[in-house]
């Protein structure tokens, strides 16, 4: 008697909507970021941002494309706020030497109207 109890209530949870119970994301990938990011001088970083209790670098480049970098030392932010080049050191120290999340794409790019002649 037990057990068809405990089937009609996992029956009955089955066929509650997962809509009432949790709101779901707007995208399976999609990642909301709270990590502050300041403007640097750089022709192709935008801004940067770190957060040292999680080790993450967040990058957003100057197209709208946001990557979030992981198990980042806080030598390395350090190093990448100082660098006179941003952009190489980011190539040379940061791009492909730790594991990176794509926290929003680059922006589309507007094709221009044509001029009517």
């Amino acid at each position: 008697m037990l057990r068809v109890f405990f089937a009609v209530l996992v029956a009955a949870f089955d066929a509650v909507p997962t809509a009432l119970c949790a709101e779901p994301p707007t995208s399976p990938n999609h990642i909301i970021s709270r990590i502050p990011r300041e403007p640097v001088h750089s022709t192709a970083i935008a801004r940067i941002g770190y957060s040292k209790r999680r080790r993450i670098l967040e990058i957003q480049f100057v197209n709208g494309a946001v990557y979030r970098y992981l198990d980042v030392p806080p030598a390395v932010h350090r190093d990448l706020m100082s660098a006179e080049s941003k952009t190489r050191f980011y190539d040379s120290n940061i791009r492909r030497h730790y594991q990176s999340i794509l926290v929003r794409p680059r922006d589309k790019e507007q094709i221009p109207a044509k001029s009517q002649q």
